[in-house]
């Protein structure tokens, strides 16, 4: 019994999880693939990375970004290619356009609505100041 327990205890040992090695011709090309990888976001896995995604697509997007490494393209090519197959929603970084114009204008616009209104604001009630002190130096005098 000690030795089917000890063999039990050991089972989960022989488990592995399958990682994807690839391999570079340089230090640079790997690293290119780091950055890339970290640049990609998953399709699939909202807001995760391809380096950071377990889905299927994103193991098979690795595999694109590394076969398009080892035959020569820029990063530029790559980012390129991918913009084109999934929208630029695989990017974390979405070119202004007039079609993201809302993602890079909306913030500064609304902020400068809500500055605006706060200015308005101070201003009334620097123009109400004013007549609840009159009513006040009234309602002393009499």
């Amino acid at each position: 019994m000690k030795r089917l327990m000890a063999l039990l205890l050991c089972l989960p040992l022989l488990a592995h999880a399958a990682i994807a090695v690839y391999e570079f011709e340089t230090p640079e090309q790997e690293q290119r693939f780091r950055n890339l990888i970290e640049e990609l976001r998953c399709p699939k896995c909202q807001n995760q990375s391809i380096s950071d995604s377990d889905a299927d697509i994103a193991q098979d997007m690795r595999a694109q970004v590394a076969e398009m490494l080892r035959e020569g393209r820029s990063d530029e090519e790559i980012v390129r290619f991918f913009v084109t197959r999934y929208g630029d929603f695989v990017t974390y970084k979405p070119p202004v356009n007039a079609e993201t114009m809302i993602l890079w204008a909306g913030p500064g616009v609304v902020f400068v609505i809500g500055l605006l209104l706060v200015v308005l604001q101070i201003r009334r009630a620097r123009a109400r100041a004013p007549a609840v002190e009159q009513e006040t130096e009234k309602d002393s005098d009499a």
